[in-house]
């Protein structure tokens, strides 16, 4: 019978979903205008004589794209942070012995450099391992796959590498050949984003799903050891 546990948040997991989506969509929407931008550039005519309006609409729709894309970004990381500290206590409540730091890691260790490009990764490890794992039956062992935790710190791990190594090419570019690589790396990491926003839904869904209907694994509060290594930022 699941574990009625009645600190798991309610509210703030759809407005995570939202925010989630509102990123992704905004990124695809940028990809489709880096992507005019790209053909109009390399368009038989050249960029000299690219017509003007179309490389306005294409631009303005870019500069629109990456300001709601900013705002629902911030909004997101907000929420997000406070969704992640919300589960980490809930889960500590199921399976207290089952994390190596305390609950206020999971807001600071986001905003400590370095630190931040492991912390959270291992803190979403312990809760995942804590609180989605199958009931053991007779004879077998437990398994946990780690796929959904990985995934999704794997492809934020990359957009945050990508985003600066996309302004340095932004800054330096001059030529248009050098602006079509800029809106290359552009599009790419539009797409990662998206992709990662998407598996960001999927953990927090997931894990959300399994604090409130309290694991079989997590009720008993045994410690829990996972040999997962954490993603590398290199």
């Amino acid at each position: 019978m699941p574990l009625a546990f009645p600190g798991v948040p309610r509210v703030l997991l759809p407005v995570v979903v939202a925010l989630l989506t509102a990123v992704a969509l905004t990124d695809l929407l940028g990809v489709l205008a880096d992507a005019r931008t790209y053909a109009l550039i390399g368009g038989d005519a050249g960029f000299a004589f690219a017509p003007e309006r179309s490389y306005a609409s294409a631009r303005l729709l870019a500069d629109r794209a990456g300001l709601f894309h900013d705002m629902a970004f911030s909004l997101c990381v907000l929420v997000f942070v406070l969704w992640f500290h919300r589960m980490r206590r809930c889960a500590g409540a199921l399976a207290p012995q089952g994390f190596t730091s305390g609950p206020g890691w999971a807001i600071g260790s986001w905003f400590v450099p370095l630190l931040n490009l492991w912390r959270p990764y291992r803190i979403a490890i312990e809760m995942w391992a804590a609180c989605v794992r199958p009931a053991p039956g007779p004879g077998r062992p437990v398994k946990t796959s780690f796929l959904p935790v990985n995934l999704w710190w794997g492809l934020f791990v990359c957009t945050g590498l990508s985003s600066g190594y996309t302004r340095r090419l932004q800054a330096n570019a001059e030529t248009p050949g050098q602006l079509q690589e800029v809106l290359l790396r552009l599009m790419l990491h539009g797409v990662v984003e998206a992709l990662a926003a998407a598996a960001a839904m999927h953990f927090a869904v997931r894990l959300t799903r399994a604090v409130r209907g309290g694991s079989p694994g997590a009720q008993t509060g045994a410690p829990v050891r996972t040999s997962t290594a954490p993603v590398s930022s290199e």
